[in-house]
């Protein structure tokens, strides 16, 4: 019953953080990008204070190594992120974005391995890095004559969202600092939404209340704040105690699959056959990188079945 459980929460998480992609360019018509981003974090990241205060014992960070470890989590797994992704998916479709944002996985054992030289990526592993970066250069499909084409630049702007979570989970990993993730990820996200209200004045983006009360727009923002990231990350937590962090990192494999199928439905988007080699190259890509993790799970998994 309890594999049940999990599967049913995984498909859940999958559908939540899948159909994001889809909420995030359905608002983006009523708000400007990453005054977007900010908004959402704003109101996750009260909802996630309130929840670390509620559940675990430091709800706040206490010294220097723990502020860092949150400044970390703001400025490249929140800011960052979202600032890239919300501008990029201006010219990119929902899929398209959630595909080339499913390679994160791999740049994060890249980085991993680059970091710790000791731990060298093997020869299949780098094999792995470059296919799932051939998947995003298929996605992108670059014109040599036009580099600046908006599409191709779109593409690019969620890659640089991608590299930035990459590189903000290893960091994150390797600082010598702990907190409950819960109250990692709850100053995070208000860390990270006052540099995103930052960027967005920085930038000059507009301020026109009026059009955010659209339902549209308060059903958008409402979905990404509450569905995406409030509940969302509350099924992360739960599932990576329970199934550990290969398993839980295949979400980022399912979750395109509905982002794809909410992107036709709400958005009319129709994925192309490009799109589509794209992800099968990333998955691979995981595949060759993950492979020795993947054969554990699979081996521990195939007891536990023999033992039931």
């Amino acid at each position: 019953m309890t594999r049940f459980r999990n599967v049913g929460l995984f498909l859940v998480l999958a559908a939540l953080w899948g159909s994001a992609f889809v909420a995030i360019r359905a608002g983006l018509e009523y708000f400007p990008p990453v005054l977007f981003a900010a908004l959402r974090y704003d109101v996750a990241g009260v909802l996630m204070l309130a929840y670390a205060v509620a559940t675990v014992d430091r709800w706040r960070p206490r010294d220097r190594g723990e502020l860092l470890l949150v400044a970390v989590g703001a400025t490249l797994l929140i800011a960052a992120y979202h600032a890239f992704l919300f501008v990029g998916q201006q010219h990119a479709t929902a899929a398209a974005a959630a595909i080339v944002v499913s390679l994160s996985p791999v740049l994060t054992t890249g980085f991993a391995r680059a970091l710790l030289p000791a731990d060298a990526l093997s020869p299949v592993g780098v094999a792995g890095l470059l296919v799932g970066l051939a998947g995003v250069a298929v996605i992108a499909r670059p014109d040599p004559s036009n580099l600046l084409a908006t599409d191709s630049v779109a593409i690019l702007l969620v890659f640089c969202a991608a590299v930035a979570f990459a590189l903000g989970s290893v960091l994150t990993r390797t600082l010598e600092a702990s907190l409950p993730i819960e109250t990692l990820e709850a100053w995070s996200m208000l860390g990270g939404a006052a540099l995103l209200h930052v960027v967005s004045i920085a930038l000059g983006e507009p301020l026109e209340p009026s059009a955010w009360i659209h339902p549209e727009a308060v059903g958008a923002l409402a979905y990404l704040a509450l569905g995406a990231s409030a509940i969302g990350f509350l099924l992360y937590f739960d599932l990576l105690e329970r199934l550990g962090a290969v398993e839980i990192n295949m979400v980022s494999y399912v979750a395109p699959v509905f982002t794809a199928i909410t992107g036709w439905l709400y958005l009319g988007e129709v994925i192309d056959a490009a799109t589509v080699v794209g992800f099968a190259l990333i998955a691979v890509g995981f595949v060759l990188v993950k492979r020795r993790a993947l054969s554990r799970e699979l081996r521990h998994g195939w007891r536990r079945l023999s033992s039931d």
